[in-house]
Order: structure tokens, then C-alpha cells, then sequence
């Protein structure tokens, strides 16, 4: 198994970076969280996970130790794979998806696109006792999953990291900001690496 890479960064895009090890460039997919800490050209680890299957190796790559295991055990739960494990710790941080499951928040859940109800609660019966117990109080991990880092943070800092200036960054995240206040409005969680894709084809015609 692949517990880490560490290496200078040699590109970001929207859900992956290339890490350089050893002069070999590892494909990571990441959350937008941990790519918008990352800069093309300066170093960087990531905590990984390798996903064999018959006909591919996929790397995903973590900011942190506990939000690699938080990615594992998520997949032990019938009905999600590592694409959906990534896109859980993309809405919610590794602690509040443990407040979420612990206290069996199904709306929170039902935020990250592809679960609905019936898959909420599977995965809050097949999980509660294996995340582990919150961290903190209930409210402030919930309320942290999407508030910090905000959305706002998260898109500027992607756009930067890909060689964008500041002053770019900023024309783009304003120019996306009525996208996220309407999933805002509905009750939605902002999707970072959708509304990141949004900047960037804002960017492109300009």
C-alpha cells in the first residue's frame, strides 16, 4: 500500500494533482479542500489510499492521516466507493461526518450529491459504530463542515494554486458567487470542485 507521497507539485486540475516522486509523476484525486492547499511548483503530502481493481490503481491523496481513515471506513458501508467516500469528505469534514453519523443527521447526508434517504440511513446503521465519537460539540462541527474553509476560500485558492492571479480569482469567485447562493437557497451544500469548474469557464471567455 501507498500511505504517502511526498514531492514537489507538478499540475493541479479540478479533482486531482500530480505529485513528482522520485522523478515519477503520481496522479492523486483529492477533495477541493486539500487541492486548494496545494501550489504547482512547491512541496507538498498528502496521506494516500490505493484503490486496486481489475483494470486500474487509484491513488487518492488527503490532507491528513484521519481523513484517509475516515475515507477507508466510509467505503466499508454498502453502496459507497471511493468516489463517493471522496465526494462525502468534500462536503463534510472527517469529524462532522462522525457528528452526522453518530446523531444520525440524514439531511446532512442527504448534502452530498449521489445519497438519498434510504442510503443515509444505511450508512448511518452500517457506520455508527465504526467512525468513532465526534470531536467538539455537534453544532460546530456541523456548522464547520461548511463554513470552513467556506466555499469561497476553497475556489480562490484552487484558481490560485493554478497560476491564476488574485485579482483573477476574485473576478471569477464573484462571478459564481449567485451559483452558490442558489444550492445555498435550496438547501444544498456549494460544491466546490463544480463551482471551481464554473470560475475557470469564467475565466476562459473573458
Amino acid at each position: 500500500m501507498i500511505a504517502s507521497v511526498a514531492g514537489q507539485v507538478a499540475a493541479i486540475g479540478a479533482d486531482s494533482a500530480v505529485v513528482e516522486v522520485g522523478g515519477v509523476g503520481m496522479l492523486v484525486h483529492c477533495t477541493p479542500g486539500t487541492l486548494a492547499g496545494l501550489r504547482v511548483g512547491e512541496p507538498a503530502r498528502l496521506s494516500t489510499s490505493l484503490v486496486v481493481r481489475e483494470d486500474s490503481l487509484t491513488l487518492y491523496g488527503f490532507a491528513s492521516d484521519d481523513e484517509r481513515t475516515v475515507f477507508e471506513l466510509l467505503q466499508t458501508a454498502s453502496g459507497v466507493g471511493p468516489r463517493l467516500a471522496l465526494a462525502m469528505l468534500a462536503v463534510h469534514a472527517p469529524n462532522a461526518l462522525r457528528v452526522a453519523v453518530a446523531s444520525a443527521d440524514i439531511k446532512a447526508l442527504t448534502m452530498v450529491p449521489g445519497i438519498g434517504q434510504k442510503g443515509a440511513q444505511r450508512i448511518v446503521l452500517e457506520l455508527k459504530d465504526k467512525l468513532g465519537a465526534p470531536a467538539g460539540a455537534v453544532d460546530a462541527a456541523l456548522n464547520g463542515s461548511a463554513a470552513a474553509p467556506a466555499w469561497r476560500d476553497q475556489v480562490h485558492s484552487g484558481l490560485v494554486g493554478l497560476g491564476y492571479s488574485s485579482r483573477d480569482a476574485d473576478d471569477a469567485v464573484a462571478a459564481v458567487t449567485a451559483e452558490a447562493e442558489a444550492e445555498v437557497a435550496a438547501g444544498r451544500a456549494p460544491q466546490v470542485a463544480v463551482l471551481l469548474k464554473s470560475a475557470l469557464r469564467a475565466l476562459s471567455v473573458r
